[in-house]
């Protein structure tokens, strides 16, 4: 019997990618820093349901005294360092625990020395800018499809010769 292809895998460096992507950065410059937070969570909780891949995100937590939590939010995993751990030490440590001969791990981060450590571990590396376009892809394939099917449902109509359609449009006239 073959083993079962396990889930691909994505781990997001939180901050990193909140610092790269334009509109996330832009409310990080206006002290929204919580709203950047929610932003990116929702982006990717999004990505998540409709790629099938598994989605973690790291946020460092490395100054703030006794963080080193998980939640689950939208069904994705989020991590708050410990503190003195970074993002980076975290993101290595579920590489290494997440990793299987079959399963894909993907990390985002736009920082090269983490880069350098991932691949050693055998993970890919996505930048910033390719999980955006991706993130992006994704939603207009999401909006194609919800308006296939507004469009779909609209079209299930009953399709009448001109003469009936007359005769059916005079009768709802009298």
């Amino acid at each position: 019997m073959a083993k079962k292809k396990a889930k691909q895998l994505l781990i997001v460096d939180g901050y990193n990618i909140i610092g790269a992507w334009p509109d996330l950065r832009a409310l990080k410059d206006q002290d929204r820093m919580d709203d950047a937070r929610d932003l990116l969570i929702s982006k990717l909780a999004d990505y998540q349901s409709f790629s099938g891949i598994k989605v973690m995100i790291v946020f460092d937590a490395y100054t703030v005294p006794g963080i080193g939590r998980q939640m689950n939010d939208y069904q994705v995993e989020i991590y708050y360092t410990a503190q003195k751990e970074t993002a980076d030490e975290k993101i290595e440590k579920l590489v290494s625990q997440f990793y299987e001969k079959n399963r894909q791990i993907y990390v985002a981060t736009s920082d090269y020395t983490s880069q350098r450590v991932i691949f050693g571990q055998g993970a890919l590396r996505k930048s910033a800018r390719e999980l955006l376009l991706d993130i992006e892809s994704a939603g207009k394939e999401i909006k194609q499809q919800v308006d296939k099917t507004r469009e779909d449902r609209f079209s299930k109509r009953i399709s009448l010769d001109e003469e009936i359609a007359k005769i059916f449009e005079k009768w709802r006239r009298e």
